[in-house]
């Protein structure tokens, strides 16, 4: 299993968890565990996946999702969850 953590930020709009969760979707990407919440009008969202099935190389998604995400006016990162770790260990 390949995992990694997908961040998103954003304006409040509608649609947004069914854009970003159809995205992955398409590109065979799992979801593991969710997380979102609205902070007054700014929604948040992190996702640990699963890319063991995705087609598309890290940077491409990564850019996918970059470009994808800015067409809606979303900030969507990702990063390999073993770097996350390696970053928030203490």
């Amino acid at each position: 299993m390949k995992k990694a953590i997908v961040s998103v930020f954003a304006k409040d709009s509608k649609g947004i968890t069914a854009f970003v969760t159809s995205l992955l979707a398409e590109n065979e990407i799992n979801i593991l565990d969710i997380s979102q919440t609205l902070m007054q009008e700014y929604f948040a969202m992190i996702m640990l996946v699963d890319l063991a099935d995705c087609p598309l190389s890290f940077s491409e998604l990564s850019g996918l999702l970059k470009t994808r995400g800015a067409e809606r006016s979303l900030d969507i990162h990702i990063q390999r969850s073993d770097i996350f770790e390696a970053m928030h260990r203490i």
